[in-house]
């Protein structure tokens, strides 16, 4: 079988607390591991989407209404729906790995660093689609 579920493919998570939410993969892990003996991957996702902005608005309430906050998590294929869309996951790859969920110091400083490259990309009008809650 073709493997399509890459690195930098967006999919929609069907199942548990963040069903619906839209996740990039980061590291998928076809075979399983020693910790999780089935295929998944590692993600990353956006669990609160930025609001709409409007001109009239001033540059503080801006500044509030664009905050993304980013999850990490490693999600069973069976739970993924995979979407035709990618991204590039170039700037955060390095910060996501199976080391990063062992203690909960590296997780926030993994979700720092995602939330920035999340923001950064929303601030400069790239990947809307990825940005913009799903409707449903």
């Amino acid at each position: 079988m073709a493997k399509f579920l890459k690195a930098g493919k967006v999919a929609v998570v069907v199942r548990g607390r963040y069903a619906g939410k839209k996740v990039v993969i980061v590291k998928p892990h076809d075979e399983g591991s020693k910790s999780h003996p089935y295929g998944h991957a590692l993600v990353a996702g956006v669990e609160r989407y930025p609001l709409k902005v409007t001109k009239k608005l001033g540059a503080k309430k801006v500044a509030k209404r664009t905050k993304i906050k980013p999850f990490i998590k490693a999600i069973n294929y069976n739970h993924l729906l995979p979407t035709r869309y990618t991204l590039d996951v170039e700037s955060f790859k390095s910060v996501v790995s199976t080391e990063t969920f062992e203690q909960p110091t590296q997780r926030e400083e993994a979700k720092k660093v995602i939330k920035k490259a999340f923001e950064e990309r929303h601030q400069a009008g790239k990947n809307q689609w990825f940005f913009s809650k799903l409707r449903f």
